[in-house]
């Protein structure tokens, strides 16, 4: 006997952009899949929160660069009210900041406006299932970011007090002083500050501690 597979449980979207061919667009391809139930639309931030509200969609795309609530504003607020519901930010804008900000405030996923309709679809999905999806480009600048961290994101509270005293002019057997340490640990918090900074001698950290404002 043949067994009919389940029926997908209908995903209510919730479509949030300004630009009206953008927006009939991608209501044409929600329309036509058969397990999206497209429950409205809203050209600004305002009038998403409202429309949540009234509709409980399950997944909200949402546009960040909007006329009087923005995208990112409109997260947060959506968010708060209604924790349930997951939100996609689909948008032209790949700046490292938007994408923080966005998913900071709780968008699940963040897509650009050159994604095809397959792949929106399977973000939908996987909104819905709490699995976030990141385009191509956004994945690849954060972790090229996560790689390429500031020198002197990674000293410690101590090695941080350690270099502002190498910035006054202390000796190593003064540090050692003024911290109350060994002779032997003032050297190897100084060794390990050269080394996270990459730099080779104390002028150049505090030339380095100056510039990048390491200490105050």
């Amino acid at each position: 006997m043949r067994v009919t597979p389940p029926s997908r449980k209908t995903i209510r979207v919730l479509l949030v952009d300004d630009h009206e061919m953008v927006r009939r667009g991608l209501a044409t391809y929600l329309k036509i899949t058969p397990d999206l139930l497209l429950v409205g639309e809203a050209t600004d931030g305002s009038t998403a929160l409202a429309i949540c509200q009234s509709t409980k969609p399950d997944v909200v795309i949402m546009d960040l660069v909007m006329p009087k609530v923005s995208g990112i504003e409109a997260i947060r607020q959506i968010r708060a009210s209604m924790p349930a519901v997951q939100i996609i930010a689909l948008t032209s804008f790949q700046e490292r900041d938007l994408v923080q900000q966005a998913l900071q405030e709780g968008a699940i996923s963040y897509l650009l406006k050159n994604v095809t309709g397959e792949e929106l679809t399977a973000a939908i999905r996987a909104a819905y299932h709490g699995r976030p999806t990141l385009a191509p480009e956004i994945a690849h600048d954060l972790i090229r970011s996560a790689n390429h961290r500031q020198p002197g994101e990674d000293l410690t509270k101590r090695e941080r007090e350690v270099l502002a005293l190498m910035v006054e002019g202390l000796t190593n057997p003064e540090i050692a002083t003024r911290l109350s340490v060994s002779l032997s640990t003032a050297r190897a918090h100084v060794s390990n500050i050269l080394s996270k900074l990459n730099v080779s001698n104390r002028s150049e950290a505090v030339a380095l501690a100056l510039r990048l404002k390491l200490v105050r």
